[in-house]
């Protein structure tokens, strides 16, 4: 067992206890200790919150738009899809767009280069990774990120940078290739680069968990710190009135920012392996169907899945951002095959992190997914004209 598998499964065991699906003594031993952590953690954020409002700390204004997308919570929220729509909406307005990245669990760079980096005599400044120029996709999933990769893949005049420096990398966008718009990916919590836009996203379906920070719940700060934000974005929203609870509760914590509600509607299926070979959605109609998924909450994605007449023969789901090995891959296609399923689909996320099989004995598909306003168009015109206009 490879040292990241043991972290994926350490993960999920947290995830159990957090969401109280662990009923033992281990788990109710340590609800206890998690929540007496999580009140440290509450009141660290806080501080630094309070640094940087107070200017002890400052951030950094490096004469570009910055536009900050994120969450309160740990993933789930669909905030890839925003990303790609808020970046393809400005491009098509003129703007020179860059996604500046983290690169949540992609590959660093070697440990000779670290090593370099850490011991030389003279500082080494060391260049982001350059995942797309806004031409030519130039890293792979692995040294990129699987997010950031999707991005590239689906982008086209957009630049997407991956970076723990975000400020780095903002810099080198402005100075190799003449940005003048910069997409903070994950960007709620970045405060060392100041943000002219807060976007913040909020899962319709599971708003906040269970209300505590981590690593009690999944919250990355308070609630109440939703006041920063200029625009929030409810995803996964289903267009019910039962939601004008959740918006009264938002507009108590935050009275100005506009609220757009906002759908993931599925496109098309794609094949994995063979880009381009497009399905309609009819096609899952009465077909028995694998799924297999590593991403926050699979529930969304099978749900799609049974609304659009598949049948789930059989469901395997790994930790968020797992990457798939092939002899995984080739089990779970036999499991498939012993189930009857006529086809394997996944997340278009997934998809960017499965090894090739030379034979494969079913269809295997990803569900493309987009962006769809439900309400508030106009605050969102608004909102990219403001954008466009600074």
């Amino acid at each position: 067992m490879t040292l990241r598998e043991v972290g994926e499964r350490l993960e999920q065991f947290f995830i159990e206890v957090i969401r109280e699906r662990r009923h033992d003594v281990v788990g109710t031993s340590l609800k206890g200790l998690l929540f007496l952590a999580s009140r440290f953690y509450r009141r660290a954020v806080q501080f630094r919150m309070w640094m940087y409002d107070n200017r002890v700390i400052r951030n950094r204004a490096i004469g570009c738009l910055v536009v900050s997308i994120g969450n309160l919570s740990c993933g789930g929220t669909g905030k890839t899809p925003v990303v790609e729509v808020f970046a393809r909406s400005l491009s098509q307005k003129g703007r020179k767009v860059a996604i500046l990245s983290r690169g949540y669990r992609s590959r660093d760079r070697s440990l000779w280069t670290k090593l370099k980096k850490k011991f030389a005599s003279r500082r080494m400044e060391v260049p982001p990774r350059v995942v797309s120029d806004g031409r030519n996709l130039l890293l792979d999933s692995i040294r990129a990120g699987d997010e950031p990769f999707m991005l590239a893949s689906n982008l086209r005049n957009v630049v997407v940078l991956v970076d723990k420096d975000r400020v780095k990398s903002g810099l080198y966008a402005i100075e190799e290739f003449g940005t003048d718009t910069l997409i903070l990916d994950d960007g709620f919590q970045y405060l060392s680069l100041k943000a002219h836009i807060n976007i913040l996203l909020v899962d319709s379906t599971t708003p906040f968990d269970n209300h505590h920070v981590l690593p009690r719940g999944l919250l990355r700060e308070p609630i109440r710190n939703i006041r920063r934000a200029d625009y929030i974005f409810l995803t996964k929203s289903d267009g019910s009135p039962k939601l004008r609870h959740l918006k009264a509760f938002l507009r108590r914590q935050n009275h100005l920012a506009e609220i757009i509600e906002c759908c993931h509607k599925p496109q098309y299926l794609e094949d994995v392996f063979e880009r381009g070979r497009r399905m309609p959605l009819s096609f899952l109609q009465g077909k028995r169907v694998a799924s297999i998924s590593a991403i926050a909450n699979p529930a969304s994605f099978n749900a799609f899945l049974s609304e659009l007449g598949g049948k789930i023969v059989v469901e395997r789901h790994f930790a968020d951002h797992h990457r798939y090995r092939q002899q995984e891959m080739i089990d779970f296609v036999n499991d498939a095959k012993a189930a009857k399923a006529e086809l394997i689909v996944t997340t278009e996320k997934d998809a960017v992190r499965m090894p090739r099989l030379d034979r494969r004995d079913l269809p295997i598909m990803f569900l493309r997914v987009q962006i769809d306003i439900l309400s508030g168009q106009e605050s969102f015109d608004q909102c990219i004209s403001r954008i466009c206009f600074i």
